[in-house]
């Protein structure tokens, strides 16, 4: 499987390319005794993350003596809150965890972050392209993804087929038609934590996606303005689903991986459909128990008439990037990690789903297999509106959504408080 083990020459002439395009570049070097130190934060805390990290750490320091790879981990929350005061400092680590989006073009807009277009050449092609548009900041790149993920529904087979329905919905009509059958049933259509607001985001964010397409999306990140018909239609459409009733009682007060919230109620079969992302089945079996070969997943719904098409696809994924000033190694540590073999390593461990192309063949599971496919087909790619954004925004999305959900803001209402926002900030 693996295209990396080619023999002593191939690793020669990869750092020889490499250093090559570093020194082209005016990328830093080593100490003059040789000696370097790489200073790596990553949110790699728990299994199989965190072996896979020190796997790769161990054995690219095994290929080039005299570098060290100093590896910080930190839980999800923790690191985003260093990183913030790092920015703030002008100071980031060598090599940081990174989702892409309005934080890291932050970082670049900072000048603290190196541009890869050039020095990652060696590895950029081999990526798909949900994988790699998340870091590409004002038409060029700026960090590499370790792994790649899109938001669909995952959906009890069982229950369905207890409701008499025989197949998943592919629009928009359809899904509401379900949704209504699930109810008359008696089984709760759709599991969802209110109180964390942005599982609740998805909806909105991904029907402003069928309805508007992409250009209306990537238009208002640079307009800051969301005021666009297909933003206040997609409000009107998820307003027509909250007037169903379709969420769990309590919804807006219900968390997502706690004993009694969202995932719970899917793993536990109480709940027919939760829209979330790839890692949904792992937190449904860890919050619930899993209800195995019941479950299953679609994407989602296209709108008639609208300009989207049910082959884009809303995610997002893990990657890394560069302090401006880390050393060559650093850049050499990322095209080492983009190799078809620790890539392999990586998926095959359940670690996440595949970056590169042509490797859906490395998911083992069958849903995530699926999933990895429609990533790999994708069309086009929008990165979660709350990391797509600069924070304030994507965090007055979250709220604005919620809001609408609740009953206390118009689709109106919505797209106005997420424009004054996007315009203070801007």
């Amino acid at each position: 499987m693996s295209l990396r083990r080619r023999g002593l020459m191939a690793v020669a002439a990869v750092a020889a390319t490499s250093s090559l395009l570093l020194s082209a570049c005016g990328v830093g070097s080593s100490g003059d005794d040789g000696e370097v130190t790489i200073e790596w934060w990553h949110i790699g805390t728990t299994e199989p993350n965190k072996t896979i990290y020190e796997q790769w750490a161990k054995e690219f320091e095994a290929e080039n003596p005299g570098v060290d790879i100093k590896m910080t981990a930190l839980e999800n929350e923790a690191f985003k809150s260093k990183m913030t005061t790092q920015t703030a400092a002008g100071d980031l680590p060598d090599i940081f965890s990174t989702w892409g989006g309005g934080v890291l073009a932050q970082q670049v807009d900072a000048g603290l972050v190196r541009d890869l277009s050039v020095v990652g050449a060696p590895a950029l092609d081999s990526f798909t392209t949900a994988a790699i548009t998340p870091y590409k900041i004002h038409g060029n790149v700026y960090g590499i993804p370790i792994d790649a993920g899109m938001v669909g529904f995952w959906y009890n087979k069982a229950l369905f087929a207890e409701a008499g329905i025989e197949e998943p919905p592919a629009t928009w009509e359809e899904f509401l038609e379900t949704v209504q059958t699930l109810k008359d049933a008696g089984i709760i259509p759709i599991a969802l934590a209110g109180k964390e607001k942005w599982p609740g985001h998805f909806y909105w964010s991904y029907l402003a996606m069928r309805i508007g397409g992409l250009d209306m999306l990537q238009s208002a990140a640079t307009s800051q303005d969301f005021s666009a018909p297909g933003f206040v239609k997609a409000g009107e459409k998820l307003q027509e689903l909250a007037e169903l009733e379709p969420f769990q009682e309590g919804f807006m007060g219900a968390e997502y991986s706690t004993a009694d919230g969202q995932a719970a109620l899917m793993g536990s079969g109480k709940a027919a459909m939760e829209l979330m992302g790839q890692w949904a089945p792992s937190v449904q079996a860890d919050s619930g128990g899993g209800i195995g070969e019941d479950l299953g997943f679609f994407p989602f719904p296209s709108v008639e008439g609208g300009e989207g098409n049910i082959n884009e696809a809303f995610g997002g994924g893990n990657g890394f990037a560069l302090a401006a000033d880390s050393p060559r190694e650093a850049v050499n540590f990322l095209l080492f990690i983009s190799e078809r073999e620790q890539h392999a390593k990586f998926v095959e461990s359940g670690a996440g789903l595949p970056a590169l192309v042509d490797a859906v063949d490395m998911v083992q599971d069958d849903n995530l297999r699926m999933v990895a496919q429609s990533l790999s087909e994708a069309t086009g790619f929008q990165l979660y509106l709350d990391q797509a954004f600069p924070p304030a925004v994507g965090g007055q999305v979250n709220d604005s959504v919620a809001e609408l959900l609740a009953g206390e803001a118009t689709p109106e209402e919505v797209t106005e408080a997420i424009s004054i926002t996007a315009q203070t900030e801007g």
